[in-house]
């Protein structure tokens, strides 16, 4: 296409948003022409961005929200029953989401690319063998969920607070083996780009878990076992309904073949291919999370975790909807690097970046503008709420962070590079931030403010560091080496050969 060419194209909006990635391509390599018409460029990335990630960001926070939601009535029982279940909910709980995450994001990249080759039939038995190591998974955790306690006062945390602690953490044993089912058929039905039912049933279980848990506990008097069991209850009411769609939906008629023995054939290399998604999440997950369980080994563990811990949920909600974003953010990445588009890849990241910037300033006023009103949510303990708005202008520094750190991330697995970031995050959280977190915590008067004065240092450098691989990144490059995986890919004819070469 000719530079004469751009003109009418230009000139017309709907043409404009209606251009392919390749015209996008042509437009960003004449640069005088791109710096021209950089408004509708935006606009037509964030068109694209926003129809990837939308619903993506509406089943992540409200499928977190069901934890939210029950930590805050049990935060209204007592202090010491929040405590309870907020370390048990961030220490074992914890636990279990980090290595059931990282062990899913294999099942959204096998079934993609299996569903981008058309080899249907081939999602089905993926789908059957990530359930069978969840569940697997799942019953070796089931013994840490249960001595929990014991496990909780191991690791330094208070007689009373482990006891609260195991008892919430025995109520959400249910809750593990629903979410070990329904983590592999959420990524199933994504890698299909059916999103928008999945959003659906999250908010309607959502809804009913308020109701039910409000009953449960203030109504019927059932306290933190009742909670507990609620929100058990609401996750499998989500594998319910989510397997009736695969099962019923005709959008899931060439996917779903039914029930196969071959789904125990293979499992090794498919189970190989979870431990570098894994490892990543895994150490970002745990990170944060240590952070709340060394704060239980303060000076009043009570008031430590109870101010952190609610921090920590107002933090984690923020992440949930940067995650919708980082997904889309990998999608993009990893799209138009596969369609040899190596600057609309590059102007995709600058895009995604910008607009979960500026979504971020928006959480920090938020943050900071209520910062008083949004504790009162958890407790109306006065020593908890001041406890809270001291560690206030911290959380803002993080959610600020959250803007940039988890979509860099995003791009970093749509361009392959998982092994790279898993060295940076243990560099980063473990060696400095985690260090630095617990020496100003524990050996001066910052208390909890210095172990999140940590947590920030490490993101920080994790960021930094992400920002200059992506910066450094030759995008020319990348595209010749995504060539090569679809290529490889393309050539496989067998379910376990496309295992092993992802």
């Amino acid at each position: 296409m000719g530079s004469v060419e751009y003109q009418p194209f230009l000139d017309s909006d709907t043409r404009f948003q209606n251009l392919s990635s390749d015209a996008i391509e042509e437009y960003l390599e004449h640069r005088h022409i791109a710096l021209r018409w950089w408004s509708k460029l935006v606009l037509w990335e964030s068109r694209l961005l926003w129809l990837l990630s939308g619903s993506s960001i509406i089943l992540s926070i409200f499928n977190y929200m069901l934890s939210f939601v029950t930590l805050m009535f049990t935060g209204h029982l007592g202090s010491l029953e929040l405590a309870g279940a907020s370390v048990a909910s961030v220490g074992i709980q914890g636990l279990a989401y980090g290595i059931m995450l990282g062990m899913a994001s294999a099942v959204q990249t096998v079934c993609g690319q299996a569903y981008g080759a058309k080899k249907y039939s081939a999602m089905s038995i993926i789908l059957q063998r990530a359930i069978i190591l969840h569940i697997g998974a799942a019953v070796i955790l089931s013994f840490l969920y249960w001595f929990s306690g014991d496990f909780l006062r191991a690791i330094g945390q208070s007689d009373s607070i482990a006891e609260r602690g195991q008892v919430f953490a025995r109520g959400i044993i249910p809750q593990l083996y629903a979410f070990a089912i329904s983590c592999p058929m959420q990524r199933f039905l994504q890698a299909q780009n059916i999103v928008n039912p999945l959003a659906y049933m999250s908010v309607g279980v959502f809804l009913l878990h308020v109701l039910l848990t409000w009953i449960v506990v203030y109504v019927l008097g059932y306290g933190l076992v009742g909670a507990a069991l609620t929100l058990s209850f609401s996750w499998w009411l989500l594998v319910l309904l989510n397997a009736l769609y695969i099962l019923l939906s005709p959008r899931c008629k060439e996917t779903w073949t039914g029930f196969t023995v071959k789904a125990f054939k293979g499992i090794w290399p498919y189970f190989k291919l979870t431990v570098a998604s894994a490892v990543m999440l895994c150490l970002e997950i745990w990170y944060n999370q240590g952070l709340v369980l060394i704060s239980g080994l303060l000076t009043n563990p009570t008031i430590s975790l109870d101010s952190i811990s609610i921090c920590m949920n107002y933090l984690n909600w923020d992440m949930q909807f940067m995650l919708g974003l980082s997904a889309a953010a990998s999608v993009r990445v990893s799209n138009e690097l596969g369609a040899s588009h190596p600057r609309v890849a590059k102007f995709s990241v600058f895009v995604v970046n910008g607009t979960s910037i500026l979504i971020s300033v928006v959480f920090c006023a938020i943050i900071l503008i209520f910062r008083v009103a949004l504790s009162k949510l958890f407790t109306s303990d006065s020593e908890v709420i001041e406890a809270v708005s001291n560690l206030t202008p911290l959380l803002a520094i993080s959610v600020f962070l959250n803007g940039i750190q988890p979509i860099l991330s995003g791009v970093a697995i749509g361009s392959g590079w998982q092994g790279v970031v898993a060295y940076v995050n243990l560099a980063s959280y473990y060696f400095v931030g985690l260090t630095v977190g617990c020496v100003l915590g524990f050996k001066t008067s910052l208390g909890v403010a210095g172990i999140w004065w940590g947590m920030i240092l490490g993101v920080l450098i994790q960021t930094v560091t992400l920002i200059i691989l992506t910066a450094r990144t030759n995008w020319e490059a990348e595209v010749e080496k995504a060539v090569v995986r679809i290529k490889r890919s393309a050539e496989d004819d067998t379910l376990e050969q496309l295992v092993t070469n992802t």
